[in-house]
């Protein structure tokens, strides 16, 4: 027998041997285990492979896909403009376009020291929870700054003073493993400075956010919510120490609370209302859900802007605009997984499921019959993620919540896709805030609930974590 092979055969044995008796051992991949949006899935591992549509849309479907890109890619301008149908940026805003972002409809970044912008990271504010703001608490779940309301703008259209500047500091954080071994995190530091309309109130919670992957969200709006609140209530019951909680969060347009599902403490319900709110404080654009600008009372400059709303009131971003822009999406494909048979990847998952990471990186759901789109109906998805609360512990906290997530909860983000984020977005910067500069930092800053499997990874020797972190890539 080879070499390499008896190296994996061994690593087997003694996963056999340490592994908890009720963690299943993976020998083989399972049926279908590759597709991991089921007939959705896409076959492209390069630069674009976020950036495909659902392997099973139709070329007529695909057209409408093509026209939501071209709105989800191109810059907006300032109105006035000729450019009737793309002006009305601002006047407050973080970037130009949604591509800015979401780069390659991949994952954002922090700023880097010789960034004018932050871009690709936003800034949330908020102010504490007070009996007397019960109505706004309901609706935005949270208290806006007084001043600068809920997210912090670090760019404006000329004759508006942008709202400051954005910068992150580190400071060296070492983990040792049971080896010896050591690693070296680091700590955030957020420093808003330049300030343009005065301070802020003094007990204002910050909470830098990058802007997350774009693939497989019409998969994950298609999960059954009683499949989600099913989860849920067997971890309860599990009474294992990990705890997930569905966020109840505002809908818009039906005016009363339901299921939580996205952004990273699942603060929006649906993909549509994700869109509108995106448009509103990313970019300063208006909708019919909303059709204000993103401007505060203390903002006048803002408030006497031009905008590019039509003759007869129509918002910035026409209704048809943003039936394109979701339908775009909601159908970004999730690629296919590579190596899923290897025997290092399927040591790593192994060790996966030993640490107990699947108890809130849910392998497996299958969504829903009457899905928003057809070709995202009754798929067999495996997205690694209960979209649930967890406290994730304090080294993870922003102090700031949500609805009803709190300063230490985090939404499970999903997995798949993640190993080719160096591949598609240049980089491998992970967790909410990008502070994680490999998946090795990501799973070591895991607290709370999640400090049992961060410690099983502490003891792991180094060919066991090179197998773990071959099985993260591979998804």
């Amino acid at each position: 027998m080879p070499r390499s092979l008896l190296r994996w055969s061994a690593l087997f044995m003694a996963l056999s041997l340490s592994a908890c008796d009720d963690a299943p051992r993976f020998t083989q991949a399972e049926p279908g285990e590759a597709r991991s949006g089921g007939e959705a899935t896409v076959r492209k591992s390069d630069q674009n492979a976020f950036s495909m549509p659902s392997a099973n849309l139709s070329p007529t479907r695909r057209l409408d896909f093509s026209v939501g890109n071209s709105f989800f890619r191109s810059p907006w301008v300032i109105a006035p403009s000729t450019t009737t149908a793309r002006d009305g940026l601002g006047p407050l805003f973080n970037t130009n376009g949604c591509q800015n972002c979401h780069i390659k409809d991949g994952r954002g970044h922090p700023p880097t020291p010789d960034s004018d912008n932050a871009v690709s990271m936003l800034v949330r504010l908020s102010i504490p929870n007070e009996p007397a703001y019960a109505k706004v608490i309901e609706q935005l779940g949270i208290v806006p700054e007084p001043v600068y309301g809920g997210q912090f703008q670090d760019m404006a259209v000329p004759g508006v003073a942008p709202e400051g500047k954005v910068r992150v500091e580190y400071e060296p954080l070492t983990l040792r493993f049971k080896d010896g071994s050591e690693v070296e995190l680091r700590k955030p530091k957020l420093q808003i400075t330049q300030l343009g309309y005065g301070p802020m109130h003094p007990d204002t919670r910050f909470s830098a956010r990058v802007a997350p992957p774009m693939i497989g969200l019409g998969l994950l709006e298609a999960i059954p919510e009683a499949a989600i609140l099913a989860n849920a209530q067997a971890q309860a019951k599990a009474g294992n120490g990990i705890a997930g909680r569905p966020n109840r969060v505002w809908d818009d347009a039906q005016q009363k609370t339901v299921l939580g599902r996205f952004g990273w403490k699942a603060g929006q319900p649906n993909l549509n209302q994700q869109n509108v709110h995106a448009f509103s404080g990313d970019m300063g654009l208006t909708t019919s859900l909303r059709p204000f600008d993103d401007c505060t009372d203390a903002q006048t400059a803002c408030k006497q802007a031009p905008n590019g709303n039509g003759p007869d009131g129509e918002p910035e971003v026409s209704d048809n605009i943003l039936r394109l822009v979701l339908f775009y999406s909601r159908n970004l494909g999730v690629p296919a997984r590579r190596d899923v048979g290897s025997p290092q990847v399927l040591a790593g998952k192994n060790l996966f499921y030993q640490a107990g990471c699947q108890s809130c990186h849910t392998p497996q759901f299958t969504t829903a019959a009457d899905a928003a789109e057809p070709e995202l109906a009754n798929q067999v998805i495996r997205p690694y993620s209960d979209l649930l609360l967890h406290d994730m512990g304090e080294g993870l906290a922003d102090n700031r919540s949500e609805f009803q997530a709190g300063g230490r909860d985090w939404r499970t983000p999903p997995l798949w896709g993640i190993g080719l984020t160096q591949t598609v977005s240049g980089h491998t910067q992970f967790l909410h805030d990008g502070r994680a500069r490999n998946l090795l930092e990501a799973v070591l800053w895991h607290g709370g609930e999640a400090r049992a499997a961060q410690q099983q990874v502490l003891s792991f020797n180094a060919e066991q974590r090179a197998a773990l972190l071959a099985f993260l890539n591979s998804l």
